[in-house]
């Protein structure tokens, strides 16, 4: 077993994943090496404090999947989401050879927005007059599959057909909110193969494009924030190509060391990295900074485009803010070796909730 850098915990090595995350009502945190089989966070006893009560539990736990593809032409968020009084299904579609965003969305009532309740055999879908999506997932055997379209008068019709393979382990992790609040996380780093179109352009996948699923679902504080950034591809290492990915969050987590997300994937191989920080002068700020304590992370994310999605309900409030952009810098893994990643694709999201 190799030794991590004095900076990484422990707790970021993956053990044994439980077949519950939570048991006689407490919620198990850490980072785990395959999918759990039951995701049964409504178990968690007072997840929200004492005095919120039991009956309050479903609706406060946010969860959705998010399935993220990479094309050589452009790059695809879309999710089924089910949290509060309402869920949605979303297609956001960025031409990089335009630097255009075009977007689907489709909401509904809670009930009508299906997640899944694990990744081992389940699905989600959402099903309207003028869209359908379904995620089929069968990650324990590290595979997925996510089909459907959507219509608009303004974008004309979304499709989707892509099924995907995974390249390198998971990244999966429960992070404690509060002493029983957990917010976990799968993040899945894959090889996609299939097809997507944009109001009758077909996009086919080739040898590079790949794809994150992320899984999510969790307990956040009444007013929460995170950021997050991502890069994926196929770039030049050590003088071959090789699939290589990142992830950086910055979130709630009461023990950031211990507990987060960040880690880099390189083609059968993934590394934890330190928390992070997220700097920017403005929210409409053109230019990030993503950076830690230790010399492992030095991003520069300069933003082209960026979708918004406010949504003001009575007793929700939500900024949400989606940019695609290029990254600058650099990563190094746990055995110090550095990955540049001048000019690559990043993914980004600044996300304030109150609920």
């Amino acid at each position: 077993m190799s030794k991590y850098p004095d900076y990484i915990s422990e707790k970021r090595r993956p053990v044994p994943t439980p077949d519950s995350i939570v048991e006689n009502g407490q919620a198990h945190f850490g980072t785990f090496d395959i999918p759990f089989k039951r995701l049964n966070l409504l178990d968690c006893e007072k997840p929200c404090g004492k005095h919120m009560p039991d009956c309050m539990k479903k609706s406060r736990l946010t969860e959705w999947e998010a399935f993220e593809v990479h094309l050589k032409e452009g790059a695809l968020v879309s999710a089924i989401y089910n949290t509060g009084p309402f869920g949605f299904s979303i297609f956001v579609w960025f031409d990089k050879r335009t630097g255009k965003i075009s977007s689907w969305r489709n909401i509904v009532p809670v009930k009508k927005a299906k997640v899944a309740s694990q990744l081992v055999d389940d699905h989600c879908s959402l099903k309207v007059k003028k869209s359908e999506y379904v995620i089929e997932n069968d990650l324990m055997n590290g595979k997925a599959h996510a089909c459907g379209w959507s219509e608009n008068r303004k974008f004309g019709r979304f499709e989707i057909d892509i099924k995907v393979e995974r390249l390198s382990p998971p990244s999966n992790v429960s992070i404690p909110f509060g002493p029983n609040k957990p917010l976990y996380s799968e993040k899945d780093f894959l090889k996609a193969t299939g097809y997507i179109s944009v109001n009758g352009e077909k996009f086919v996948t080739d040898e590079d494009s790949v794809s994150i699923i992320d899984d999510h679902k969790g307990y956040y504080p009444f007013r929460a924030h995170y950021d997050w950034l991502t890069t994926m591809g196929r770039c030049e290492i050590d003088g071959e190509k090789k699939f290589f990915a990142f992830n950086l969050t910055r979130n709630q987590s009461i023990d950031q060391d211990a507990y987060n997300e960040n880690l880099i994937w390189v083609e059968g191989e993934s590394f934890p990295l330190p928390p992070v920080t997220f700097e920017r002068d403005s929210r409409k700020a053109k230019t990030w900074r993503i950076r830690d304590e230790h010399g492992a992370v030095d991003i520069r994310y300069e933003l082209e485009n960026t979708f918004y999605m406010p949504i003001h309900l009575l007793v929700v409030d939500v900024y949400y803010a989606l940019p695609f952009g290029k990254i600058y810098g650099f990563v190094k893994d746990t055995n110090g070796k550095k990955y540049v990643v001048d000019g690559m694709l990043g993914i980004g999201e600044d996300k304030s909730t109150r609920m």
